[in-house]
């Protein structure tokens, strides 16, 4: 008897977060629900533009959600009804209530650009270039209300190519922090992951 997958509410924004996305629909993980930012006026006529993982939901056929603030208690009644039974985030971009984090019944993970604790917080792609590290990584990490300092759940490495650019690394990462994420999920299933903490 397999565990039927967890139904999973997806928060995520920028291109970094669309293979994670893919991913767990690839998979027939049954998502929920897609958080992302609102559309933002961009370029010189102002238009308004969906976020990358806005249009990677779309192709998918999932529902999108999109608040301006996601303790408004008008998100946090939608949270409710959704009752996912995990919270996915991969760079969305606004800090959860504690509502969000505690309650799911098998919480709410993170997939972060950097070998934790090193680089929490903002920009841990560039700050690892910046400093000329040799090796960075993707941590997939149990949140709770601190700012990146939840249980570490998985990590996986990989060397900094040499005059390797921002975008290069970006577009590794995310497809790493895809994989990693899809293990993690594989792993809380046969009950073989083990909470680290940091």
């Amino acid at each position: 008897m397999t565990n039927p997958k967890p139904r999973i509410l997806f928060m995520g924004t920028p291109e970094f977060a669309v293979p994670s996305l893919e991913l767990l629909a690839k998979k027939a993980y049954p998502v929920v629900g897609v958080v992302t930012q609102p559309d933002r006026p961009k370029g010189r006529g102002q238009r308004l533009v969906a976020s990358p993982v806005k249009e990677a939901a779309g192709r998918h056929g999932l529902t999108v959600h999109q608040p301006e603030k996601v303790r408004a208690p008008e998100f946090l009644e939608i949270f409710r009804t959704l009752a996912p039974d995990m919270v996915v985030l991969v760079a969305f971009g606004q800090i959860l209530p504690k509502e969000i984090i505690d309650g799911p019944p098998m919480g709410c993970l993170n997939v972060h650009p950097s070998l934790l604790p090193k680089y929490r917080g903002a920009a841990p792609m560039n700050w690892a270039l910046i400093r000329g590290e040799q090796k960075t990584g993707i941590s997939i990490m149990r949140m709770d209300e601190g700012v990146d300092s939840g249980d570490i759940l998985l990590q996986e490495g990989t060397d900094i190519e040499p005059g390797e650019t921002y975008d290069h690394l970006h577009d590794r990462l995310a497809v790493l922090g895809a994989q990693c994420l899809l293990r993690t999920l594989e792993g809380l299933a046969e009950g073989t992951i083990r909470r680290t903490r940091q």
